[in-house]
Protein backbone atom coordinates (compact mmCIF):
# COMPACT_ATOMS: atom_id res chain seq x y z
CA UNK A 1 0.00 0.00 0.00
CA UNK A 2 1.44 3.62 -0.97
CA UNK A 3 1.34 6.23 1.79
CA UNK A 4 -0.06 9.62 1.22
CA UNK A 5 3.12 11.64 3.85
CA UNK A 6 2.12 14.90 4.83
CA UNK A 7 5.48 17.31 5.70
CA UNK A 8 4.84 20.44 7.60
CA UNK A 9 7.33 22.73 6.19
CA UNK A 10 8.11 26.49 6.07
CA UNK A 11 10.85 29.10 5.46
CA UNK A 12 14.35 28.14 6.23
CA UNK A 13 13.63 24.60 6.41
CA UNK A 14 16.90 22.46 5.90
CA UNK A 15 17.04 21.58 2.04
CA UNK A 16 18.77 18.33 2.56
CA UNK A 17 15.99 17.20 4.81
CA UNK A 18 13.17 17.93 3.14
CA UNK A 19 14.61 16.72 -0.29
CA UNK A 20 16.37 13.66 0.47
CA UNK A 21 13.30 11.93 2.38
CA UNK A 22 11.16 13.37 -0.02
CA UNK A 23 12.62 11.28 -2.71
CA UNK A 24 13.48 8.46 -0.78
CA UNK A 25 9.79 8.10 -0.30
CA UNK A 26 8.58 8.79 -4.10
CA UNK A 27 11.07 6.32 -4.67
CA UNK A 28 9.32 4.27 -2.78
CA UNK A 29 5.95 4.51 -4.63
CA UNK A 30 5.00 7.00 -1.86
CA UNK A 31 3.61 10.62 -2.32
CA UNK A 32 4.55 13.65 -0.65
CA UNK A 33 2.55 16.32 0.06
CA UNK A 34 4.12 19.94 1.84
CA UNK A 35 1.82 21.67 3.93
CA UNK A 36 2.79 25.52 5.18
CA UNK A 37 0.67 28.55 6.70
CA UNK A 38 -2.25 29.96 5.03
CA UNK A 39 -1.65 31.27 1.49
CA UNK A 40 1.93 30.56 1.33
CA UNK A 41 1.94 29.32 -2.28
CA UNK A 42 6.36 28.72 -1.52
CA UNK A 43 8.53 27.74 0.92
CA UNK A 44 12.39 29.37 0.70
CA UNK A 45 14.83 27.01 2.29
CA UNK A 46 17.93 27.77 4.22
CA UNK A 47 20.19 27.69 0.95
CA UNK A 48 18.02 29.77 -0.74
CA UNK A 49 15.92 26.79 -3.12
CA UNK A 50 12.03 27.30 -3.05
CA UNK A 51 9.27 24.42 -2.58
CA UNK A 52 6.26 24.55 -4.15
CA UNK A 53 3.40 24.25 -1.21
CA UNK A 54 0.39 21.36 -1.89
CA UNK A 55 -1.63 22.78 0.62
CA UNK A 56 -1.90 25.30 3.37
CA UNK A 57 -2.30 23.98 7.58
CA UNK A 58 -6.25 25.89 6.99
CA UNK A 59 -6.96 23.43 4.52
CA UNK A 60 -5.06 20.41 5.38
CA UNK A 61 -6.79 17.37 7.25
CA UNK A 62 -4.43 15.02 8.78
CA UNK A 63 -6.99 12.14 7.97
CA UNK A 64 -6.28 12.45 4.86
CA UNK A 65 -2.34 11.70 5.29
CA UNK A 66 -0.85 7.65 6.46
CA UNK A 67 2.07 9.86 7.98
CA UNK A 68 3.94 13.08 8.20
CA UNK A 69 7.46 14.27 8.03
CA UNK A 70 8.98 17.01 10.11
CA UNK A 71 12.14 18.32 8.41
CA UNK A 72 14.57 20.50 10.24
CA UNK A 73 16.15 24.06 10.08
CA UNK A 74 14.77 26.82 11.47
CA UNK A 75 11.05 25.90 9.73
CA UNK A 76 9.92 23.68 12.79
CA UNK A 77 10.47 26.54 15.03
CA UNK A 78 8.52 28.61 13.17
CA UNK A 79 5.89 26.37 12.72
CA UNK A 80 5.81 26.48 16.43
CA UNK A 81 5.00 29.70 16.54
CA UNK A 82 1.88 29.33 14.66
CA UNK A 83 -0.25 31.13 17.53
CA UNK A 84 -3.56 28.74 16.98
CA UNK A 85 -1.17 25.71 17.52
CA UNK A 86 -2.59 24.52 14.33
CA UNK A 87 1.05 22.41 13.54
CA UNK A 88 1.35 20.95 16.31
CA UNK A 89 -2.56 19.66 16.83
CA UNK A 90 -1.72 18.45 12.87
CA UNK A 91 1.60 16.65 14.15
CA UNK A 92 -0.66 15.22 17.53
CA UNK A 93 -3.14 12.97 15.12
CA UNK A 94 -0.17 11.12 13.77
CA UNK A 95 0.86 10.46 17.44
CA UNK A 96 -2.87 9.71 18.43
CA UNK A 97 -3.59 7.33 16.05
CA UNK A 98 -0.22 5.51 15.80
CA UNK A 99 0.75 7.03 12.55
CA UNK A 100 3.96 6.72 11.26
CA UNK A 101 6.02 9.66 12.25
CA UNK A 102 9.69 10.98 10.79
CA UNK A 103 11.03 13.77 12.42
CA UNK A 104 14.62 14.59 11.98
CA UNK A 105 16.97 17.01 13.42
CA UNK A 106 15.07 20.51 14.37
CA UNK A 107 11.78 18.56 13.42
CA UNK A 108 11.46 16.39 16.57
CA UNK A 109 10.36 19.75 17.91
CA UNK A 110 7.01 19.87 16.31
CA UNK A 111 6.76 16.61 18.62
CA UNK A 112 6.96 18.66 21.75
CA UNK A 113 3.61 20.79 20.73
CA UNK A 114 1.75 17.31 20.89
CA UNK A 115 2.52 16.71 24.39
CA UNK A 116 2.59 12.88 23.49
CA UNK A 117 6.40 12.17 24.37
CA UNK A 118 6.67 11.52 27.40
CA UNK A 119 8.46 7.67 27.84
CA UNK A 120 9.36 7.66 24.19
CA UNK A 121 12.78 6.96 22.84
CA UNK A 122 13.96 9.93 20.34
CA UNK A 123 17.10 11.71 19.16
CA UNK A 124 17.75 14.83 17.81
CA UNK A 125 19.79 17.92 17.07
CA UNK A 126 21.94 18.78 20.12
CA UNK A 127 20.17 22.09 21.21
CA UNK A 128 16.51 19.87 20.98
CA UNK A 129 17.31 17.52 23.64
CA UNK A 130 16.87 18.92 26.49
CA UNK A 131 13.83 20.12 25.50
CA UNK A 132 12.75 17.02 24.10
CA UNK A 133 14.08 15.66 27.89
CA UNK A 134 11.47 17.67 29.41
CA UNK A 135 8.67 16.68 27.83
CA UNK A 136 9.71 13.68 29.01
CA UNK A 137 11.62 11.62 26.17
CA UNK A 138 14.17 9.79 27.16
CA UNK A 139 17.12 10.83 24.45
CA UNK A 140 19.79 8.29 22.91
CA UNK A 141 22.59 9.16 21.02
CA UNK A 142 22.02 7.28 17.85
CA UNK A 143 21.72 8.08 14.54
CA UNK A 144 18.02 7.05 14.16
CA UNK A 145 15.94 6.22 16.94
CA UNK A 146 12.51 3.96 16.42
CA UNK A 147 10.17 3.74 18.90
CA UNK A 148 6.95 2.12 17.80
CA UNK A 149 6.15 4.73 14.94
CA UNK A 150 8.14 7.61 15.87
CA UNK A 151 11.48 7.61 13.92
CA UNK A 152 13.57 10.49 14.88
CA UNK A 153 17.29 11.26 13.30
CA UNK A 154 19.90 13.86 14.66
CA UNK A 155 21.86 15.79 11.39
CA UNK A 156 22.13 15.39 8.00
CA UNK A 157 24.78 13.10 8.22
CA UNK A 158 22.29 10.74 9.51
CA UNK A 159 20.01 10.94 6.00
CA UNK A 160 20.73 7.57 4.45
CA UNK A 161 19.90 5.94 7.84
CA UNK A 162 17.00 7.81 8.46
CA UNK A 163 15.56 7.36 4.79
CA UNK A 164 16.03 3.75 5.08
CA UNK A 165 14.25 3.72 8.11
CA UNK A 166 11.36 5.70 7.19
CA UNK A 167 10.77 3.48 3.93
CA UNK A 168 11.18 0.51 5.96
CA UNK A 169 8.29 1.84 8.51
CA UNK A 170 5.69 2.35 6.25
CA UNK A 171 6.42 -1.29 4.14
Amino acid sequence: MMANIAVLATDQVEDIELTSPQEALENAGHTVTIISEDDKQTVTGKHGTEYKVSQNIKDANPADFDGILLPGGFSPDLLRADAEGRFGQFTKHFLEANKPSFAICHGPQLLIDTDLIKGKNLTSFISVRKDLENAGATILEQPVVVDDNIVTSRTPDDLDDFNKAIVEKLK
